[in-house]
């Protein structure tokens, strides 16, 4: 049963984060999806437009609906949670081989699952899935360590399952993301630099096999674009040069700055930035509300990794101090390449921005994943009767 005087230790401030987040993604949301306006319009119609209603509504019911999913993780114990993930692990690995048989393709990728109308993307889930996995083995692990061939050797197979099933989709931007959540949770976890450096060698070393086995050629030339957009200026080079453009044109208050709404022939308007509601949010979003808007987003999105990563160093324990580190590190990630391939310093991957692009497993993992981080704070300390 909860017990209510665990809210005296719950981090407000990080929910005040949370809930902000999403509604400036909400309003990035509608200036993606609405339709062109004409110079002279009312402001209400400048602002709004005619925008997909329903991307809108089904934005805010994974909003809602990722509330509840966070007051339920956050209602039940931690330690409850991670000796059920065991089973979570097992039912999202089943997850990604019924993808492998019968997913729908989008964008290159073989990742989603049809449930009726909608659609599921099981490798958003293994990424919570493996937070908590390698949470539970390396907390069991305190007291003899991880620097030694068992026990990294139960680590590497526990993420490896998962990697291998995303890598053949292929969707190499969630695999980065598990590589990330990796190393961040084994460094926690106290590794031996020289065993550190030799994971990273290895690493290093499956890159070949990787770039030519692995990987499309949609997804190579968005590595060589990245290195030089010119060599696909209206092909995929246009992506980077065209987000970059929405970004600048924002230049300091934005489009809805200067004492007028200026938001008819926004470049994020014109059909030349693909994925608007998704992996372009930020570019439509900066634009309008200008690098001052942008900064605004960073500085939250900062707040928010740094909020985790003081509840991970107050944690009760090891194991809520991994859990916190593995979602830190899997948010870091996320906003750094988001927004970095953004304004062209990131290559495209497809990876969304947190609580802001379109998307509903996006919306439940964060939720979830940060529900998570505030029930590990909120049990920092027993109680006491």
């Amino acid at each position: 049963m909860f017990d209510k005087r665990l809210i005296r230790n719950f981090d407000f401030a990080l929910l005040i984060i949370i809930l902000l987040i999403p509604v400036i993604g909400l309003f990035g949301i509608i200036l993606a999806t609405r339709s062109p306006v004409e110079a002279g319009d009312n402001a209400l119609s400048e602002i709004f437009g005619s925008f997909n209603m329903r991307q809108v509504k089904l934005q805010i019911l994974w909003f809602v609906s990722g509330l509840v999913l966070m007051l339920v993780v956050v209602s039940v114990d931690y330690h409850t949670i991670v000796d059920l993930s065991v089973y979570f692990y097992w039912i999202v690995v089943a997850m990604l081989i019924a993808v492998k048989l019968k997913g729908q393709t989008r964008g290159g990728a073989q990742s989603w699952i049809p449930i009726g109308p909608y659609q599921l993307q099981p490798s958003e889930f293994a990424k919570i899935s493996v937070i908590l996995s390698l949470a539970r083995i390396m907390s069991k692990k305190e007291e003899t360590g991880i620097n030694n061939f068992g026990s990294m050797a139960q680590i590497l197979l526990t993420l490896a399952v998962p990697f291998v099933f995303i890598v053949i989709q292929p969707d190499l931007g969630t695999a980065l993301v598990l590589i990330v959540i990796f190393m961040g949770m084994i460094f926690v976890a106290g590794i031996d630099y020289k065993l550190l450096f030799g994971v990273i060698g290895v690493g290093v070393a499956a890159i070949p096999p990787v770039w030519f086995k692995f990987l499309d050629k949609y997804q190579k030339n968005r590595i060589l674009v990245f290195l030089n957009p010119g060599l696909d200026p209206t092909g995929k080079g246009m992506q980077a040069i065209q987000s970059k453009m929405a970004v600048g044109s924002g230049q300091l208050t934005g489009r809805l700055g200067s004492g007028g709404f200026l938001l008819h022939n926004m470049l994020s308007q014109l059909n030349f930035l693909p994925a608007k509601d998704t992996d372009f949010i930020f570019a439509v979003t900066a634009e309008a509300l200008g690098f001052l808007g942008g900064i605004t987003i960073i500085v939250l999105y900062l707040l928010l990794i740094i909020r985790t990563v003081r509840i991970a160093s107050r944690a009760r324990d090891h194991l809520g101090s991994l859990i916190c580190i593995g979602v830190a590190s899997m948010a870091l990630f996320h906003v750094f390449e988001n927004i970095g391939m953004c304004m062209g310093i990131m290559p495209i991957t497809g990876i969304p921005l947190p609580f802001m692009s379109y998307g509903g497993s996006s919306m439940w993992i964060n939720m979830i994943s940060f529900g998570l981080v505030l029930n590990v704070g909120m049990r920092r300390q027993k109680i006491t009767f």
